[in-house]
């Protein structure tokens, strides 16, 4: 199973290192084939060492230029980093990322040779619609990515579902992860209000692969929970 956190905009860098620190005692010596993976902000970037990956949340798609505000890939290289999340919900609605900017971050680490943990999902307007609507919004959201790159993990988190306590039922996230692997054989994570309650329910679900975590991960003892469940 894979289990990945991604803190948001939330964390300062002493209080990611303490997380850091934290979890790798209690993770330390496990004998699992269990991925963990943790996505601070910016700020909180620093030579960390553990039994986890270290991933950004973001990156601009060049090595480094004239772009305020953004960091680029020289700026990852100093922290040794290579895994990054590419098209969040977050960023597609509220920074208006459209898919062809997100299929050109896409390409442009694909080429650095990053492990992409590469998100869709759908609006509740489109879940009312029904299965159909559900399946054509997502597959477009393929639309200029190499679903075949070997360094490729598929999030897929329901947009309703995210930070609001409500998570997919088990129907809706077995049928919706059984279309996608039809579509994709790489590993499928669910994302969307997972916590300690639910976490064994939504890995025991076939086609799931793991779970991508956001305000359930911001504790170590939470999301050591959701691991160890």
């Amino acid at each position: 199973m894979i289990y990945a956190a991604n803190f948001k905009t939330n964390h300062t860098r002493s209080g990611t290192k303490r997380y850091l620190e934290e979890l790798q005692q209690k993770i330390s010596g496990r004998n699992t084939a269990d991925r963990i993976f943790v996505f601070p902000p910016f700020t909180a970037l620093d030579h960390y060492e553990g039994d986890y990956t270290l991933g950004v949340q973001n990156c601009y798609p060049v090595r480094k230029g004239a772009f305020t505000g953004e960091i680029g890939l020289e700026q990852l290289e100093e922290f040794g980093i290579g895994t990054i999340l590419i098209g969040h919900s977050e960023r597609r609605q509220l920074l208006h990322e459209t898919q062809e900017i997100v299929a050109e971050k896409f390409a442009f680490f694909q080429q650095e040779n990053f492990e992409i943990v590469y998100c869709i999902g759908e609006p509740l307007e489109i879940r009312e619609q029904g299965d159909s609507a559900v399946v054509e919004y997502l597959l477009a959201q393929f639309d200029g990515i190499d679903t075949a790159y070997g360094k490729l993990i598929i999030a897929y988190e329901p947009i309703w579902a995210i930070g609001t306590g409500r998570s997919a039922t088990v129907g809706e996230i077995a049928s919706t992860h059984k279309v996608l692997r039809q579509s994709v054989s790489k590993p499928i994570l669910y994302g969307g209000s997972v916590n300690p309650s639910n976490i064994a329910q939504i890995v025991s679900i076939d086609n799931v692969d793991g779970v991508l975590v956001g305000s359930a991960s911001l504790s170590v003892d939470s999301f050591y929970a959701l691991i160890t469940a």
